[in-house]
Protein backbone atom coordinates (compact mmCIF):
# COMPACT_ATOMS: atom_id res chain seq x y z
CA UNK A 1 0.00 0.00 0.00
CA UNK A 2 1.30 3.42 -0.95
CA UNK A 3 1.51 6.15 1.65
CA UNK A 4 -1.43 8.56 1.23
CA UNK A 5 0.75 11.43 -0.01
CA UNK A 6 2.44 9.26 -2.64
CA UNK A 7 -0.93 7.95 -3.78
CA UNK A 8 -2.38 11.45 -4.10
CA UNK A 9 0.73 12.60 -5.96
CA UNK A 10 0.39 9.69 -8.38
CA UNK A 11 -3.30 10.40 -8.98
CA UNK A 12 -2.54 14.09 -9.47
CA UNK A 13 0.20 13.31 -11.99
CA UNK A 14 -2.05 10.98 -13.99
CA UNK A 15 -4.95 13.46 -13.88
CA UNK A 16 -2.62 16.22 -15.06
CA UNK A 17 -1.55 14.10 -18.02
CA UNK A 18 -5.15 13.27 -18.83
CA UNK A 19 -6.39 16.85 -18.65
CA UNK A 20 -3.32 18.47 -20.17
CA UNK A 21 -3.04 16.29 -23.25
CA UNK A 22 -2.71 18.00 -26.62
CA UNK A 23 -5.39 15.76 -28.11
CA UNK A 24 -8.54 16.88 -26.34
CA UNK A 25 -10.82 14.01 -25.46
CA UNK A 26 -14.59 14.22 -25.30
CA UNK A 27 -15.91 15.15 -21.86
CA UNK A 28 -17.48 11.72 -21.31
CA UNK A 29 -14.14 10.02 -22.05
CA UNK A 30 -12.29 12.30 -19.64
CA UNK A 31 -14.90 11.62 -16.93
CA UNK A 32 -14.66 7.86 -17.51
CA UNK A 33 -10.86 7.90 -17.33
CA UNK A 34 -10.85 10.10 -14.20
CA UNK A 35 -13.35 7.78 -12.55
CA UNK A 36 -11.19 4.75 -13.38
CA UNK A 37 -8.11 6.59 -12.10
CA UNK A 38 -9.79 7.49 -8.80
CA UNK A 39 -11.20 3.98 -8.33
CA UNK A 40 -7.73 2.57 -8.89
CA UNK A 41 -6.30 4.97 -6.31
CA UNK A 42 -9.03 4.28 -3.77
CA UNK A 43 -8.57 0.53 -4.16
CA UNK A 44 -5.01 0.98 -2.87
CA UNK A 45 -6.30 2.56 0.35
CA UNK A 46 -7.78 0.71 3.28
CA UNK A 47 -11.35 1.94 2.73
CA UNK A 48 -14.75 0.32 3.19
CA UNK A 49 -17.94 0.98 1.29
CA UNK A 50 -20.80 2.87 2.91
CA UNK A 51 -22.91 -0.31 2.80
CA UNK A 52 -20.24 -2.30 4.63
CA UNK A 53 -19.83 0.48 7.19
CA UNK A 54 -23.58 0.65 7.80
CA UNK A 55 -23.86 -3.13 8.18
CA UNK A 56 -20.99 -3.15 10.68
CA UNK A 57 -22.72 -0.38 12.65
CA UNK A 58 -25.84 -2.58 12.87
CA UNK A 59 -23.74 -5.51 14.10
CA UNK A 60 -22.04 -3.27 16.65
CA UNK A 61 -25.35 -1.90 17.95
CA UNK A 62 -26.74 -5.43 18.27
CA UNK A 63 -23.61 -6.59 20.08
CA UNK A 64 -23.77 -3.65 22.48
CA UNK A 65 -27.43 -4.40 23.25
CA UNK A 66 -26.60 -8.04 23.97
CA UNK A 67 -23.66 -7.03 26.16
CA UNK A 68 -25.84 -4.66 28.14
CA UNK A 69 -28.44 -7.40 28.62
CA UNK A 70 -25.75 -9.79 29.85
CA UNK A 71 -24.39 -7.14 32.23
CA UNK A 72 -27.90 -6.66 33.64
CA UNK A 73 -28.28 -10.42 34.14
CA UNK A 74 -24.91 -10.67 35.89
CA UNK A 75 -25.84 -7.74 38.16
CA UNK A 76 -29.16 -9.41 39.02
CA UNK A 77 -27.45 -12.73 39.75
CA UNK A 78 -24.84 -11.01 41.93
CA UNK A 79 -27.60 -9.26 43.84
CA UNK A 80 -29.40 -12.56 44.37
CA UNK A 81 -26.17 -14.14 45.54
CA UNK A 82 -25.47 -11.30 47.98
CA UNK A 83 -29.02 -11.44 49.38
CA UNK A 84 -28.95 -15.19 49.99
CA UNK A 85 -28.40 -15.97 53.72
Amino acid sequence: MLPPKALLDSISTHAGRLLGSENPLPRAEIEAQLKALLQSGFSKLDLVSREEFDSQMVVLARTRARLEALEDKVAALEEQLNNTP
